[in-house]
């Protein structure tokens, strides 16, 4: 079967370059078309159950696919942006300017370095597999999960654990990255990532 993992479309912070994580942000109006050219795109790839982070951008996204594919969206808390905390709203260049030495060591230890009020990558890590977990226990066919471009960094690394290359791989909105999962020995390989082919007829106009 297949997984079919789904970063959420546009939103006005990513145009911005600003740090969203928690932040409840919407998608803007080329988020919301890509949503429905992401929907059209996957319909000759019917699934039977589409997980969704809760926040509204990977919600959106979700509700537009659900749409188009007659199954419902099942929430997953665990499937939630990494956690920045404090430095959500802002941009990259503004925290180096102002808190070099916390974001270089930040961006040196992430794994065990939280930015403040946020969440380390070993907790996001955790919360990965949790949501995996979940997920591979009530799998019953191709199935879509919809998140954001952090979270999913890792959620695909801790899918195709120890394969090349899987650190690697970054997801632009609206993307698809599909993945094979067979449930009879617990293997998954990467098909295709970060297809974003749906997306060209949006290209073709701007």
């Amino acid at each position: 079967m297949k997984l079919y993992i789904i970063r959420h479309g546009q939103t006005d912070w990513n145009v911005q370059g600003r740090i969203q994580g928690r932040q409840d942000i919407p998608l803007n109006a080329a988020g919301r078309s890509q949503a429905q050219m992401l929907a059209k795109g996957m319909e000759k790839r019917p699934v039977t159950a589409i997980y969704s982070s809760p926040q509204l951008r990977a919600m959106e996204t979700a509700m537009a696919l659900a749409g188009n594919q007659g199954v419902e969206v099942i929430p997953l808390p665990e499937l939630v942006e990494i956690g920045y905390g404090d430095w959500e709203g802002r941009t990259a260049s503004d925290i180096l300017t102002k808190e070099r030495k916390l974001y270089e060591e930040w961006w040196q230890h992430p794994a065990t370095v939280a930015p403040p009020g946020g969440e380390t990558l070993n907790q996001v890590d955790a919360r990965c597999k949790k949501a995996w977990e979940r997920i591979k226990g009530e799998i019953k066919g191709d199935t879509a999960v919809v998140a954001h471009g952090g979270t999913l960094a890792h959620f695909i690394v801790h899918l195709l654990e120890g394969q090349p290359d899987a650190a690697e791989i970054v997801v632009g909105n609206a993307s698809i990255t599909t993945i094979q999962y067979e449930p009879e020995n617990e293997t998954a390989v990467l098909i295709q990532a970060n297809d974003q082919e749906h997306l060209s007829a949006m290209k073709k106009i701007s």
